[in-house]
């Protein structure tokens, strides 16, 4: 059995959608977004949450699953962006960039937190919406919970004066970096391009603009021990790089990936995976045409439970 990882959780928030369809508001500049206009795709994202929370389950993966009946928030399935939590009892809430975004944010989950695991205090980084910033959780960052580096794409959903303040009050170093595609679009979000497992990292690296910063990232994963899985353009379009890495029974880690995801990945690619974490693929190419995948699906919870 592997020895426990800070940086696989055991457990997760999801939320099913009751109303889910692309959000106009997050279009603009989420290039990985699809349009859909059949009635049928809120019945078939609920359908898709459903079986993957019970996958998870099944993989010995706890999983908190509340339901969003809100028609004002399309993408609620995305719940990994307005909260995060952190070894020794610290809860994050974060602004959000697009205004119907804003309405996620949701109270009981916050008390399913306090009441199911130990939570010392919950910082409130919200209000900076005011100000118009935004930083959007485990979107905009992805942690490493072991090294305590917040790996951060430039764009105006990581607004730096609150990647700084998160930072200063979580005790990670910010690491930023400009990206961009073929199209010179920037990367909307951090996890579309990242995954930091405890030994392996999936990377589209060559988004990074910089090639100074773009070695200056690579060289700080593999300082930290991990095997570098390098992604092309074709499989950070297939999500390969929107993964979670989860602990699941007997302590087993798993790497939690959509199946478009891991049907992109070659063999070299998986057999590096497989050393320390078991692939599992879910279905959810409907929850793909919003712009997000598993990852985007999945509040890890870094808490001890009560």
């Amino acid at each position: 059995m592997p020895p426990p990882s800070l940086q696989a959780p055991a457990a997760v928030a999801m939320v099913r959608p009751h109303h889910f369809h692309p959000n106009p508001e997050t279009a603009a500049d989420n290039a990985f977004q699809r349009p859909a206009t059949a009635a049928s795709v809120a019945g078939q994202a609920h359908a898709e949450v459903t079986e993957a929370a019970a996958r998870l389950e099944a993989a010995g993966v706890r999983v908190h699953l509340f339901d969003s009946h809100d028609p004002a928030t399309p993408d609620a399935v995305f719940p990994n962006n307005w909260f995060s939590t952190h070894a020794g009892g610290h809860v994050a809430l974060y602004p959000m960039y697009a205004p119907n975004r804003r309405r996620e944010r949701r109270g009981d989950i916050v008390e399913m937190l306090k009441a199911q695991y130990r939570v010392q205090d919950v910082i409130d980084y919200s209000g900076l919406e005011h100000d118009g910033m935004a930083l959007e959780g485990t979107g905009a960052m992805v942690l490493d919970h072991i090294g305590r580096i917040a790996y951060t794409a430039q764009s105006h959903r990581a607004d730096p004066v609150a990647l700084e303040r998160f930072c200063t009050h979580f005790n990670f170093e910010p690491m930023a970096f400009a990206t961009a595609d073929a199209q010179g679009r920037p990367c909307y979000h951090t996890n579309v391009m990242l995954c930091v497992g405890t030994d392996f990292a999936l990377g589209g690296f060559h988004l990074i603009a910089d090639p100074q910063r773009r070695e200056a990232v690579r060289a700080r994963l593999r300082e930290s021990g991990r095997q570098l899985i390098e992604l092309d353009a074709r499989q950070i379009g297939e999500f390969a790089g929107n993964a979670l890495e989860l602990t699941g029974h007997g302590g087993q880690r798993l790497l939690a990936l959509s199946e478009r995801a891991a049907a992109s990945l070659g063999a070299a690619q998986k057999a590096v995976i497989e050393r320390s974490a078991a692939l599992l693929p879910l279905r959810v190419p409907t929850i793909e045409l919003a712009g997000g995948s598993v990852r985007c699906m999945l509040a890890g919870i870094h808490l001890a439970p009560r």
